[in-house]
């Protein structure tokens, strides 16, 4: 985290532009809010999407509207819904997500989350 902190701000969606990153399968489309130590998007997964890596990074993720699912690397999956956030520190899971139907979420992940 920054060490001077973060001073009070207000974020337009609507300005950030949307950038594609390509799935195993569909697409996601990433708004990104980048500060220091801090990253904040609001992504949204296509129907169909399934993530194309292991993810071993922490994220705090909350489902805005739709649904998917987490799935681990040792075969545990669960399904979040709209209103639903899961929180993982760094290194504590190998996760990616897919989604049937598609799904919006806004994540947030930063330094704050590492475990050293």
């Amino acid at each position: 985290m920054s060490k001077s902190g973060y001073p009070f701000q207000v974020v337009s969606w609507d300005s950030i532009a949307k950038t594609e990153h390509p799935g195993t399968t569909g697409m996601a489309l990433w708004q990104t809010l980048q500060l220091d130590g801090l990253r904040v998007r609001i992504v949204e997964y296509s129907k169909g999407y399934l993530a194309d890596h292991w993810c071993k990074k922490g994220h705090i993720v909350h489902c805005l509207e739709g649904e998917f699912t987490s799935e681990m690397e040792d075969g545990d999956k669960v399904t979040l819904s709209k209103g639903m956030t899961y929180i993982v520190s760094d290194d504590l899971s190998s996760h990616r997500s897919s989604t049937q139907t598609g799904v919006k979420l806004l994540i947030i992940d930063g330094s704050f989350l590492s475990i050293e």
